[in-house]
């Protein structure tokens, strides 16, 4: 296993009380933007600041989505551009998705080089064959909001910074008459010959470019705009346009490819070239927007006015210290340090701005729209994110998360299906994976009390998405209970998940007075109950005529009625109703023993090896935590009579599945998702079922944290006796006073108050289990 260079452990080990009254402690060190660049994390380790619209990072490869049109499973290494184990780096482009299992993005490659121009990238066998270059960890240096490396072919050391929508280039280079500045508008993730649907450049005058790219790929609309500054003028520039177009108009008067300052394809690179002198610097800032080429500019103006480079390092990196003392934590080992900052890190990457300064944005609907009374976001990936990201935000990000329900609102009102986002970036919907999980979003929001928005239209909203009878199933959902796997795909994750949002617009309708639509909805919440086989104990594909599907294995993961998941985990989702579940599948001391073989039974590769979601890193026996529906699942033992064996098992799965190295992460992070898990692991308490007030208690594995609440008030979590044996808890105190249940309210912690923790190495078998919800 690769290991990452651990910093020392610095006087930020001391009581959380103690930390409130000093300086903000540096906790930009125990970041570690490297965790998860290789195998299955999709990190990337470029620059950025908290919730950025610009991702400035290296690309490691350039592997097309599909070769000879057909799907390349390759590409799915570079759902973030950079993979650790690769040798060469094609360039540094500004927009990055983290840890997502699909991919887009990749926009305005910029590579620097120096000797022969070379428009193509080479490959990673023969860099020299192009202008990539190869590189060595060891001149690299990832940190928030910087990045670091020497490009050994070109010898130039490339050093990257950004603010929320600019990104600052700066190149060291050599002595040389043939230095370049390569913009590759080419370039992209998951890329294929025809996703470039136009783009076009102006060379305003010589050190500003603007220009803007549309591509169909995952956003099948999407319109990138761009303002591009050299510190110093280029002396020369020209275009290489590889378009194959018949029709040339009565352009081709020009000569377009040498210093001509308008340009126009589908398929543009561009040069600018310089000479340098030995250790000239060439800096470049680079702005987008969603909007025009003017937005960009006045974003460029109104982030960056200068061209100090450490400043806007050291501002990008305060940004990140601020967010990340959210949580103060004492978590006892270095490993441990870099793993819970890191998780935060992560956690705070995403939804991500998606407007101007002045609040400008491009809408669904494809026209433009000002954000008047909030920050438009975008990228939600709501299949993984609506489970335990978003719950963390409704503690330590409330006005963000009220904004991004805000941005949903505004997807909603500009969508001509009348529908909430599915999955949704850069003003389009992709309709990724299932489910409605823009309601858990709001739902918990509304129930948690941080709804600062129209909460009855946004229960219209959730209502009529809902009701949406041509969205994915729901039509025979509707009508009959449940989705059946001959008229659609993923039948039983389907139902499954469906049920759960209705349960999630139940809750919010009872809270607002809508008792109409409580019982509607709370009725639909228990379609679970008509996918589940009991004769065989597991949720089932059920067909249109009301059978079972007959060829059936519920350790497959693959064509059985799910979707990244098979039955054993996914017969374990109904997190609104655990006691229910309980009894269906035959009670506390069965459902138990049920519970203990799932993390100790073998799982054979084949049944997920046509699952490229999932894979051995992620997997304890058949428990699946490389992947989100199982996340939950540890946490259920706190329903039975045996709830210290949710204390265990959290203690293992955060051993196993998060560690302080490059390849750290047991699976995608997806935008947050697994880092959020940890978070709320290691400090005790997790999400079940969002849209509920309570947090089911697990296993602590800090020593103590302080969590510095937006509304001014501090939660302390002090953990008595902690250590890797003592994963048990013994008991607990709330302010002082036992706490004799197995969960905490929302307002418990938002009211601000000290939650102690007595550990041991033996189990309490005395702790109650938790009551049915």
């Amino acid at each position: 296993m690769k290991k990452l260079l651990l910093v020392p452990l610095a006087s930020l080990l001391s009581l959380p009380m103690f930390a409130q009254k000093q300086a903000a402690p540096n906790l930009v060190k125990y970041a570690k933007p490297m965790i998860g660049t290789a195998k299955m994390g999709h990190t990337y380790p470029g620059a950025t600041v908290p919730f950025g619209m610009v991702q400035l990072s290296p690309d490691t490869d350039t592997i097309p989505y599909a070769v000879n049109g057909t799907y390349n499973p390759d590409v799915y290494k570079y759902c973030a551009g950079y993979q650790y184990d690769d040798k060469t780096i094609v360039g540094f482009s500004h927009t990055h998705f983290s840890g997502t299992g699909h991919s887009d993005l990749g926009d305005f490659l910029i590579m620097p080089t120096t000797g022969k121009l070379q428009l193509n990238p080479g490959t990673a066998d023969r860099p020299q064959s192009g202008y990539r270059s190869a590189f060595s960890h060891a001149n690299e240096v990832a940190e928030p909001a910087y990045y670091k490396v020497k490009l050994d072919d070109h010898n130039i050391t490339a050093e990257l910074t950004a603010t929320n929508r600019v990104g600052m280039h700066q190149y060291t280079f050599p002595k040389s008459d043939e230095a370049h500045i390569i913009l590759d508008l080419m370039a992209g993730i998951y890329n294929y010959d025809d996703k470039n649907t136009w783009t076009f450049v102006r060379v305003e005058n010589d050190t500003l470019i603007t220009g803007y790219r549309q591509t169909n790929g995952w956003a099948r609309t999407r319109t990138v705009y761009f303002a591009m500054a050299f510190d110093k003028p280029f002396h020369q520039y020209g275009t290489k346009n590889y378009d194959n177009n018949v029709y040339k108009g009565f352009w081709r008067k020009f000569d377009q490819e040498h210093n001509f300052p308008e340009v126009a394809g589908k398929k543009l690179k561009m040069y600018f070239d310089f000479k340098t002198g030995e250790g000239d610097k060439v800096k470049i800032k680079f702005a987008i927007s969603p909007v025009s080429t003017q937005g960009a500019l006045a974003n460029m103006q109104a982030e960056i006015p200068h061209w100090d480079f450490n400043r806007v390092k050291q501002e990008g990196q305060a940004l990140w210290n601020k967010e990340l003392s959210k949580v103060v934590v004492d978590a006892g080992s270095e490993g441990e340090m870099i793993n819970f900052y890191t998780a935060m890190y992560h956690a705070f990457l995403g939804p991500t701005t998606y407007m101007d300064t002045d609040g400008s944005y491009k809408g669904l609907d494809m026209n433009v729209h000002q954000a008047k009374d909030f920050t438009n976001y975008t990228s939600f990936s709501l299949w993984d994110t609506y489970r335990t990201l978003h719950p963390l935000f409704n503690v330590l990000q409330p006005k963000r998360n009220t904004d991004m329900i805000k941005s949903m609102m505004a997807h909603y009102n500009q969508s001509v299906h009348k529908m909430l986002p599915v999955w949704s970036h850069y003003a389009n919907e992709n309709w990724c994976m299932i489910g409605y999980h823009s309601v858990p979003v709001i739902a918990d929001a509304v129930i948690k009390g941080n709804a600062n928005f129209d909460v009855n239209k946004a229960l219209e909203a959730c209502v009529t998405t809902a009701r949406n009878n041509y969205y994915d199933g729901l039509n025979y959902y509707m009508e009959m209970g449940y989705v059946p796997e001959d008229k659609n795909g993923s039948s039983v994750s389907k139902t499954l998940e469906y049920a759960y949002d209705d349960w999630c617009i139940a809750q919010m309708a009872k809270k607002l007075g809508r008792q109409d639509i409580y019982e509607e909805f709370s009725k639909r919440a228990t379609n679970y109950k008509n996918v589940y086989d009991a004769k065989i104990g597991f949720m089932r594909p059920k067909l249109s005529d009301g059978t079972w599907k007959k060829e059936f294995d519920p350790l497959d993961t693959h064509g059985q009625g799910f979707i990244e998941g098979n039955s054993w985990n996914y017969s374990l989702y109904i997190p609104h109703a655990p006691a229910d579940m309980i009894a269906m599948m035959g009670g506390k001391t069965k459902f138990a023993s049920h519970l203990d073989s799932l993390f100790t039974m073998d799982l054979p590769d084949k049944y997920f090896e046509n699952t490229e979601d999932i894979s051995r890193d992620g997997i304890i026996g058949n428990y699946v935590h490389g992947n989100e529906p199982s996340h939950h699942v540890a946490y259920l033992f706190n329903w039975t009579d045996q709830p210290w064996k949710t204390q265990e098992k959290i203690r293992m799965v955060l051993k196993a599945m998060y560690k302080p190295t490059i390849d750290g992460l047991g699976g995608n992070d997806d935008f947050g998702q697994m880092s959020a898990w940890y978070i709320f692991s290691a400090l005790g308490f997790y999400p079940v079922a969002p849209a509920s007030d309570q947090y089911a208690i697990g296993s602590p594995s800090v020593k103590s944290a302080t969590l510095n609440l937006e509304n001014g008030k501090t939660f302390a979590v002090d953990v008595k006796k902690q250590s890797d044996k003592n994963v048990y808890v013994e008991k607990m105190e709330l302010n002082g006073k036992p706490l004799n249940r197995l969960y905490l309210t929302h307002d418990e912690i938002m009211n601000g108050g000290k939650l102690t923790f007595y550990m041991s190495s033996k189990p309490n078998k005395k702790l109650v289990a938790l009551a049915a919800q």
